[in-house]
């Protein structure tokens, strides 16, 4: 381990300061397309019964329609933020009446690209910024690709934590300062890494020959219906799956927050010609927001984002600028097809173990070459990662990914006995060894684990997604909530709808004028 990475750990465990790792929060945002009991994708609108898509905090709509997301509270212990998943889930699950939540990431069947539903989210100014952004990103990237599902892990270490750690350095930066540049570090750590957790958790090694709509690939066929790589670990993160040819190189190397709030205000405001030859609008009606690089930050594809909450109407980078970094988002896990919520605890606290791991080691400045090995081992990881032997790029030097990869579970080790004695039990360390034997026996994975089903069964991906779906709606109508879960999110479905119509009623100007107040917004002389 590194001296810093020791020294840090010795801080954190020591009885003036172990407690504060218990302040942190995690946050779960699960994505889910709703099929019917053939699983074809649901072509209805957004159930009235789940609320207002535009308000409701909890169960609201991603790109589609048809794409639900649950997300939860942010808490200090993610076993509760998995509860209220869960409840989410059931509570859903009654709402939803010949319908399923499709279990995988890769989508289900679809229909005509014309046919697949954009989320609408009412006629306020606001509800129609998101949707004509949805609009811009069919034009743009395609509906289907939009259609994938993803889950996203929301992740804070405590401000007291930050200013322990600050204080030990004897840094003299502000308080915002060194937590958000601390923030950019994990950042940089996690990129060298997150080629293991698509070994790990990647869960979508083959999708619907349907999908790719006749684009090209290099997928083998393993059925009609059906097409794979066999050492895949999530297509869904590869060039098949979120592609944007027209991000490459967007996002350079960046080493501090001002670097990056920069390129993404650079982008927001950058033509872009293909953008430009489609224009705004069509027959009178907004198809885009701009015909910019980027209509909005959001748009930038990226597996993990530094974040803070936004105020109402307030843009992503408005907000880092003004109050800095708050917690991370965490974007690239698959959802696990064998899971009902989508992610186990076993793997949240893994999560919990690996990230605080990049936020106290050694986190070295990136150029063009170590942000491009990186990228490298990655897109390796996610199309080839179960290969036997294979070899990744660790500083310009090969290495096997398992060999590489037992060597960061050891380093992570000493992390995870720290949360273990926090939280006075094993679970952290049961975590790990179960990342160790899917290091060590391929076959563990949830990537090996859904070859060998659809190997097993009719090779189908739509059947094997439909029968997991089957069986995680059973999971949950078998447990109904009590009439107090029952009421309390029936009242904020109800309250959600209230709050939009109110929005719409009380709302002044044209969305021609809001749409530009809204997009000259953009800070152009950042932190100044």
């Amino acid at each position: 381990m590194s001296n810093l990475l020791t020294r840090r750990i010795a801080l954190v465990a020591s009885d003036a300061h172990r407690s504060l790792l218990d302040q942190g929060r995690r946050g779960i945002e699960r994505e889910t397309l709703r099929v019917d009991m053939q699983g074809h994708l649901a072509l209805d609108p957004h159930p009235p019964a789940l609320g207002s898509a535009l308000t409701n905090p909890q169960i609201t709509t991603d790109y589609s329609e048809s794409l639900l997301e649950f997300i939860t509270s942010a808490e200090h212990d993610v076993a509760t933020a998995l509860e209220e998943l869960d409840r989410i889930h059931r509570f859903t699950a009654t709402k939803l009446e010949h319908e399923l939540l499709w279990s995988q990431s890769m989508p289900c069947i679809l229909p005509d690209e014309a046919d697949i539903p954009i989320a609408w989210y009412g006629s306020s100014h606001i509800g129609m910024i998101k949707h004509v952004y949805r609009r811009g990103l069919a034009l743009r990237y395609g509906k289907a690709m939009q259609c994938i599902a993803g889950l996203h892990y929301n992740y804070s270490l405590s401000e007291d934590l930050w200013r322990v750690l600050k204080n030990d350095e004897n840094n003299t930066a502000d308080d915002k300062t060194y937590q958000s540049e601390s923030y950019i570090a994990l950042i940089r750590n996690f990129q060298r890494y997150s080629w293991l957790l698509m070994y790990l958790f990647g869960a979508s090694p083959a999708l619907a020959t349907h999908f790719l709509r006749g684009r090209q690939h290099e997928l083998e066929t393993l059925s009609d219906d059906t097409l794979y790589l066999p050492y895949a670990t999530s297509l869904r993160m590869s060039d098949l799956g979120y592609q944007n040819n027209a991000q490459a190189g967007l996002m350079p190397p960046y080493n501090d927050l001002e670097s990056y709030m920069r390129s993404l205000s650079r982008a927001v405001r950058q033509p872009y010609p293909a953008y430009e030859a489609i224009g705004t609008r069509r027959d009178g009606e907004w198809i885009q927001l701009n015909t910019n690089l980027l209509q909005i930050e959001n748009e930038y594809y990226a597996t993990i984002r530094p974040k803070r909450v936004i105020n109402s109407g307030e843009r992503p980078v408005e907000a880092l600028c003004a109050r800095g970094v708050q917690y991370i988002e965490v974007r690239c896990m698959d959802i696990d097809p064998f899971e009902p919520l989508g992610i186990s605890l076993e793997t949240s606290r893994f999560l919990d173990a690996f990230l605080l791991f990049c936020a106290l080691d050694e986190s070295p400045l990136t150029d063009e070459a170590s942000n491009r090995e990186k990228t490298e081992n990655f897109a390796r990881t996610v199309k080839e990662g179960r290969r036997p032997g294979l070899s990744l790029q660790r500083d310009g030097a090969p290495i096997t990914l398992q060999d590489w990869g037992l060597e960061l579970l050891e380093k992570i080790q000493a992390v995870a006995n720290v949360l273990d004695a926090t939280s006075k039990d094993q679970q952290h360390a049961r975590a790990l060894a179960t990342q160790k034997d899917k290091l060590r026996h391929p076959e563990l994975t949830p990537s090996a684990r859904v070859l060998a089903e659809l190997k097993t069964t009719d090779k189908s991906f739509e059947q094997f997604g439909l029968r997991q779906s089957i069986a995680h709606a059973q999971y949950f109508r078998a447990r109904p909530l009590n009439a107090e879960e029952n009421a309390y999110f029936n009242t904020l479905a109800q309250n959600s709808i209230v709050a939009q119509t109110e929005m719409e009623r009380t709302q002044s100007g044209d969305f021609d004028a809001f749409v530009l107040a809204y997009s000259t917004r953009t800070p152009q002389q950042l932190c100044d």
